[in-house]
């Protein structure tokens, strides 16, 4: 009997799903633990469903469906591909997620439907977000989100693992969304494609469960296939009250082999901005600052939580609590869990009262499908994931991606400015 090769998350997660010893490159027939659709993905995954034959989901427990980017829906057609999603999911049992609970992935990481060791197929990219709890979480197609919802399987090239080594102290004013900026700046948009993210170093224990969901999400802009921090006391945290399980937790062997090792110095790190027209076009803040804006988004599952709510609010706070003429704010909640935290704690209505604009808790204007949308020639500083042309809806806009805090400071100033100078 060979003895076991040492093995990265990835591979050793594959072969557990597939029964078979995975290395990066092998082609596995794996078992998926969570089947994630949105009202963007699903409908036409359906059309696929019964064209294969399909009358009943592999498990209707494991089957999650989401009415997020359409939240609510504005046309006749999105509306008839929300009545699709309901037929299907009454008359299959599949978990239907209405309009106002949220983006996908958010949810079924704030319900406990997914859990380390696991396998999660999403027919959204940033699924990925998921790897936050150590698991495995990809975006597929909708025939794909069709073949697990049939057989509870899909077949999977193993990929290499990038190791993220991240290390120092993150200085004061320096969030989540800068750290994922620098990576994607330094992996590039196609320097990890099908490639896995693995996160550690002495930092990353340090990070809280919002953080490390917003480094995953980033993750797919350098064409990662997944990205995934190891279990700690971090997710044990985050599980409690979510789940009775703590799933089965997954950790890399030592001498596992890496395709490259990148080193984030979080001690060294400043704010970052992502200018128009791609996520990976990131240069320190300080070379945007002073460039006019007119409507600065909060929320998406980048950033849509309730810490990148609360720093907001501080930023304001701390600014005196006037929005700067001509600017328009506008927050959306990533799940209704966080918006009835937010509202319980006052931080909604504060910002409300400062001339926010509050809408459904989904997807929003980050995709351009439902929400406040800029109007021809805005410059937009949005706290999301993206900022192709046309990205919110409007090919004239230009998207710069920031911080909540860079956003907040934004919006009191009527430019681009360090949040940090702030009194």
């Amino acid at each position: 009997m060979p003895e076991r090769r040492p093995q990265t998350i990835s591979e050793k997660l594959l072969s557990a799903k597939s029964g078979h010893p995975a290395r990066a490159g092998d082609v596995v027939i794996a078992r998926v633990d969570r089947v994630l659709g949105t009202d963007a993905s699903t409908p036409m995954a359906i059309d696929y469903f019964e064209r294969m034959g399909g009358e009943r989901l592999f498990d209707a427990a494991r089957v999650t469906l989401a009415l997020d980017h359409y939240s609510p829906p504005n046309t006749a057609a999105t509306r008839a591909f929300h009545a699709r999603m309901r037929e299907f999911a009454g008359r299959t049992g599949a978990e239907l997620l209405e309009v106002g609970e949220g983006i996908s992935f958010q949810r079924a990481a704030e319900l406990g439907r997914v859990l380390p060791g696991d396998l999660v197929l999403g027919a959204d990219s940033h699924t990925v977000t998921c790897g936050a709890l150590n698991l495995f979480a990809t975006g597929v197609g909708s025939s794909d989100l069709a073949a697990a919802m049939l057989t509870g399987s899909l077949w999977l090239k193993v990929p290499e693992t990038i190791k993220v080594v991240l290390d120092g102290q993150r200085p004061p004013g320096i969030g989540a969304k800068d750290m994922a900026l620098a990576l994607v700046a330094e992996l590039g948009a196609d320097g990890a494609e099908y490639r896995a993210l693995e996160f550690t170093g002495p930092a990353a224990s340090g990070l809280s469960m919002d953080d490390r969901l917003v480094l995953c999400n980033l993750a797919v802009e350098t064409g990662a296939k997944a990205a995934i921090f190891t279990f700690d006391a971090e997710t044990a945290r985050y599980l409690e009250g979510r789940s009775t399980s703590r799933g089965t937790p997954v950790g890399a062997d030592a001498g596992a082999g890496y395709v490259r090792q990148v080193a984030l110095d979080l001690t060294r790190l400043s704010p970052r901005v992502s200018l128009p027209h791609a996520p990976d076009n990131v240069v320190p803040l300080e070379q945007a600052i002073g460039t006019p804006v007119q409507m600065v988004f909060i929320g998406t599952c980048t950033g849509g939580r309730v810490s990148d709510f609360h720093a907001v609010l501080d930023v304001l706070l701390r600014g005196g609590g006037r929005l700067s003429p001509g600017v328009q704010l506008v927050l959306t909640p990533a799940s209704r869990e966080v918006e009835l935290a937010l509202q319980k704690d006052g931080t909604l209505p504060r910002l409300v009262a400062m001339g926010a604009a509050v809408t459904t808790a989904g997807c929003g204007a980050c995709c351009g499908t439902s929400g406040i949308i800029p109007a021809d020639g805005m410059t937009v500083l949005s706290t999301a994931n993206r900022n192709f042309r046309g990205r919110m809806g409007t090919p004239s806009a230009a998207i710069y991606l920031a911080s909540p805090a860079a956003c907040a400071a934004a919006a009191l100033s009527g430019v681009i400015c360090d949040p940090r100078a702030l009194a």
